[in-house]
């Protein structure tokens, strides 16, 4: 049995000092944002509780789908390069970037070259390379392959929205056919969830229909996502049966807000081809904050 761990919105913080250049951006409507909400909801000790959690159960691996940081400043990229070295080996951790992971111009390109041990696949360059795209990626781990997809894109003010294209959507296609001849489980990593009215319209992700039609026709056996803070369960028509598709709360998410509380899905995946066996766990902060406890015995069940 193959044990998955899914964490998102991670949100590290506190917030670094910025520079008067750093914020004559779409930063300042953050900053701002952080100062007035997000601060007093998110907390690091929330997610240091998880993952010791996580680490209780003996996951194989953790997925993380997305929003590292929160402005995308150097000092928090690198500070997010920081934590995921403390996770352990990249082998065992893989990740997607989020829309605040490229809040800016220029800010996508530092954060996947900061990050790129966690962000590529098995088969590409040890070292980042500016003209290579990196997503979509495909990661192999016991019977599962973890295949990671992209919507993160710089927006104007005042947007979220993320972009799934073309090209990507042909190349992901190509890797989850592959991985289904080669019998592996399959798992998609995407940060804005794919599901019509999932978001508002200022945080939707542009090209959902484009992902519906690789996940029906690529084939797939569970969609992960984040972005929401939500704890949701959607379902996508499959190749042969519904996948699901699921987002968790965000992993900083302290308790007393109208968002949930901090969350992680611990999924375990057995079986074959054609006779998977999924079933899924959802562990989450207490009403003190001070300790993780089993929220839902099955996740999937009606």
């Amino acid at each position: 049995m193959f044990k998955l761990a899914h964490i998102s919105d991670v949100h590290l913080g506190p917030l670094p000092r910025l520079s008067i250049q750093e914020l004559f951006s779409k930063r300042i409507t953050g900053f701002v944002n952080w100062h007035r909400n997000r601060r007093k909801h998110l907390f690091g000790s929330t997610l240091d509780l998880l993952l010791d959690d996580i680490r209780t159960h003996q996951a194989d691996h953790l997925a993380v789908t997305g929003d590292l940081v929160n402005l995308a400043s150097g000092i928090e990229i690198r500070a997010a390069a920081a934590w995921l070295r403390a996770l352990g080996d990249p082998a065992d951790t893989s990740v997607v970037p989020g829309n605040h992971d490229a809040y800016v111009p220029g800010a996508y390109e530092k954060s996947m070259r900061a990050w790129y041990d966690y962000v590529r696949g098995d088969l590409a360059p040890p070292q980042w390379q500016e003209d290579r795209h990196i997503f979509p990626y495909l990661r192999v781990r016991d019977k599962v392959a973890i295949v990671g997809c992209s919507t993160a894109v710089a927006t104007p003010p005042f947007a979220a929205s993320g972009f799934f294209g073309a090209r990507q959507a042909r190349d992901t296609v190509n890797m989850l056919r592959a991985a289904g001849e080669a019998g592996l489980f399959r798992v998609v990593m995407i940060h804005h969830p794919p599901i019509r009215g999932a978001t508002t319209f200022y945080k939707r992700m542009i090209g959902i229909r484009r992902f519906a039609a690789v996940i029906s026709t690529g084939g797939a056996e569970l969609v992960l996502h984040g972005h929401t803070h939500l704890n949701t369960l959607h379902w996508l028509r499959g190749q042969v049966q519904p996948v699901p598709v699921v987002g968790i709360a965000s992993a900083s998410q302290g308790p007393g807000s109208i968002k949930p509380a901090a969350a992680y899905n611990l999924f375990s995946i057995d079986g074959s081809p054609g006779a998977w066996e999924l079933s899924g766990e959802r562990f989450s902060l207490n009403r003190a904050g001070d300790a993780v406890i089993q929220e839902s015995v099955d996740i999937f069940a009606p």
